[in-house]
């Protein structure tokens, strides 16, 4: 018996297109999950579903292309993914946005709602469009992609981490509630990786070598080394784990 059989299992995976998402519905649909890959542009999807339907076979991954800052287009995620494979059995939210950098104090209003909107309000709204049918069947998994940001403090992406931490406690709170029906809620907690979205982070070599020289391991991550603990929580390995944080940051946070 293979723990990590996702054989039969449905995965939506939001911010796939690229980076982490990406590198986590890749590697569900290696383990056997058919794949629902969603980003806001269409074409994008469509290469990464195209991608993995050539590596797996005709039918693994279709792309669905959906706003995450819209109710209506979440809800049209859901729905297709129902229309085309019948239901949803696990939920990858990893879509999130920054577009500050700097201290809290210079932050505006308008920046500061967009970052709880599409890091916090959305990722509540998508679960709740998912779970009930997971209740039905008393067995589900949702991941939400944070950040060790939510655990620390931070002189440049103090909104974003906030956020973050948010993400952390959403968790545990959904973890109580619907633990009692079979599904279960968990965070995974990137530190710096390297994608597109931390290129600020990690492009300047003056920066990389300022967020690496304490880290044990001595660099960043990628991508594909955070796809393993997806694959962990959506998979029966992590039966018994639920409202927590697995935090995959090279050590950084020890």
């Amino acid at each position: 018996m293979n723990l990590f059989d996702l054989t039969g299992q449905v995965a939506v995976v939001t911010g796939s297109s690229r980076g982490i998402g990406r590198a986590v519905a890749e590697r569900l649909a290696e383990h056997g999950a058919r794949v629902v890959i969603s980003s806001r542009k269409q074409d994008a999807c469509d290469e990464v579903a195209a991608a993995i339907n050539t590596r797996h076979g005709a039918g693994r991954a279709i792309a669905v292309a959906a706003g995450i800052s819209s109710k209506e287009a979440l809800q049209r995620l859901v729905d297709r993914t129902n229309a085309a494979f019948g239901r949803i059995d696990v939920l990858v939210c990893n879509a999130a946005s920054n577009p500050y950098y700097g201290p809290l104090a210079g932050i505006s209003d308008d920046q500061f709602r967009k970052i709880l909107d599409n890091n916090v309000i959305s990722n509540h709204w998508l679960i709740g469009m998912c779970v009930p049918q997971m209740i039905e069947r008393k067995q589900g998994s949702v991941i939400i992609v944070s950040s060790i940001g939510g655990l620390r403090g931070s002189t440049t992406i103090g909104a974003y981490n906030v956020s973050k931490a948010a993400d952390f406690q959403l968790a545990r709170n959904l973890a109580h509630e619907y633990g009692p029906h079979g599904v279960r809620v968990n965070c995974i907690a990137p530190g710096l990786i390297k994608t597109d979205f931390a290129r600020a982070l990690w492009e300047n070599p003056q920066t990389l070598e300022r967020a690496t020289v304490g880290v044990p391991l001595r660099r960043i991550g990628e991508p594909d080394e955070i796809a393993g603990a997806a694959v962990y929580l959506a998979s029966r390995a992590s039966s018994f784990t639920t409202g927590q944080a697995i935090v995959c940051d090279g050590g950084a946070t020890i």
